[in-house]
């Protein structure tokens, strides 16, 4: 009800400012996915630094392309928005965004001394053509692909492999994310292992370049699997994992962080791995879309986000990590119930034996064996084509139980779930 009292207001003022845009700055992010009272905050923030007031008007969306629609078909006017890495390559080629003003006069630059270098090569790696990705896009949150999975029930060498997804002893005890893009990018990369072993292909260019003959590959390896898959889950596949109705999970690391958390708090002991063949590493990054009317505002919007307390404060609201990587991240997260592991890649020199948790922060040699997916352009029909063959008819009688209780579980816990606090309690729907 807060929210959408706060959006109703917005949206007032909007209507009743509509002459006066410099002072409204429109942002358009995914769900549960910032600390809400730093909107308040900036707000305050930016008129002490510039001595102009400014009222953020906050939308939501669950899916990437709904926002890539507003924008590259309605020429919606936003001002920030928080696509996925692929979906920032395809706005920098098809030209729908600007660049940020990295000027921001006797206001300190958080952006070019919080962002992690690991980050920033990400960036620069994104298919864009003549343009630096950096220039355009500032990243948020990023994490890994892999498994979660139960301790009691799952030896982790049995996950060493995505072939785990075969193995009988698994079935009808795996759930997999409904995200076409990111389970083709973990099944190529099982298939063609022995020719990345022996040179033959890369894994940039398995995820970089499509084609029909690999798409088949996977389409046929998922029809193979589709009797051990309980279900294909858009944002329930954790809270099966802490019931203990899935004991392996294809799933994001900002997911399993969630899960394994609040597996903990029932007495389950779940846990995640990157599997040996290799994996995705992904990113949303802030972006100033092509039709934005108040640039400025903007660039201080996403400036004021990467300041490290508020990107502390972000990424405790809601379980995913932070793309900055200052010294206060690294304290605040350091956490000595963990064995200690190299994270120069990504926090720098002095970074190379750090006590954290490793599912937030994998290993240097767990990011070497990962890569970046990228945009498909019009080749995407493929992906979408043969993830809705795969998923056609695998409705199986569990995922009617696994959703109707589900349903039941959402009516009569409302309420809690309005009330609960916790640092892992939310979650993002990605792709």
């Amino acid at each position: 009800m807060k929210r959408l009292l706060s959006i109703l207001a917005a949206a007032l003022m909007v209507a009743a400012c509509s002459s006066d845009r410099d002072h409204i700055l429109k942002v358009y992010n995914w769900s549960d996915y910032i600390d809400e009272e730093l909107i308040g905050e900036f707000e305050q923030w930016y008129e002490e630094q510039t001595g102009e007031p400014v009222k953020v008007v906050y939308q939501t969306f669950d899916i990437n392309e709904t926002m890539l629609s507003k924008i590259e078909k309605g020429h919606e006017d936003y001002d920030v928005v928080c696509p996925s890495d692929y979906i920032i390559e395809r706005m920098l080629r098809s030209d729908l965004a600007l660049p940020i003003n990295m000027d921001f006069g006797n206001t300190p630059n958080y952006i070019e001394g919080s962002l992690s270098p690991y980050l920033t090569k990400c960036l620069k790696d994104l298919k864009t053509g003549d343009k630096d990705a950096s220039k355009y896009a500032v990243a948020y949150m990023w994490g890994t692909t892999g498994f979660i999975y139960n301790t009691k029930y799952v030896d982790p060498e049995d996950l060493r492999t995505w072939d785990a997804l075969r193995n009988p002893k698994f079935a009808d005890k795996i759930f997999v994310k409904d995200a076409a893009r990111d389970i083709y990018s973990q099944i190529i990369l099982y298939l063609k292992h022995d020719d990345i072993v022996a040179g033959k292909v890369t894994m940039e260019e398995l995820l970089a370049v499509p084609s029909q003959e690999n798409v088949d590959l996977v389409e046929k390896y998922l029809m193979q699997i589709k009797g051990q898959v309980a279900g294909y889950e858009a944002d329930f596949g954790k809270d099966q994992m802490t019931q203990e109705r899935g004991w392996i999970s294809l799933n994001w690391s900002g997911d399993a962080c969630w899960a394994i958390e609040e597996a903990a708090e029932v007495g389950v002991d779940l846990d995640y791995i990157v599997p040996d063949e290799g994996a995705t590493v992904w990113f949303d990054g802030w972006v100033i879309p092509k039709y934005a009317k108040n640039t400025k505002a903007a660039s201080y919007f996403i400036n004021f986000m990467c300041k490290p307390e508020n990107a502390i404060r972000n990424a405790e609201e809601i379980g995913y990590v932070s793309a900055c990587g200052t010294s206060e991240i690294l304290e605040h997260f350091r956490d000595e119930e963990y064995d200690p592991i190299n994270l120069t890649y990504f926090f720098g020199e002095g970074a190379d034996s750090v006590c954290i948790n490793p599912v937030m922060y994998p290993a240097q040699e767990v990011i070497e064996r990962c890569g970046l997916e990228h945009d498909w352009g019009e080749d995407s029909s493929m992906l979408i084509e043969m993830w809705s063959r795969v998923k056609g008819s695998n409705a199986s009688v569990m995922t009617y139980i696994i959703i109707g209780a589900l349903f039941v579980a959402l009516v009569a816990g409302v309420v809690a779930s309005r009330t609960k606090k916790s640092r892992r309690g939310k979650g993002k729907k990605r792709r």
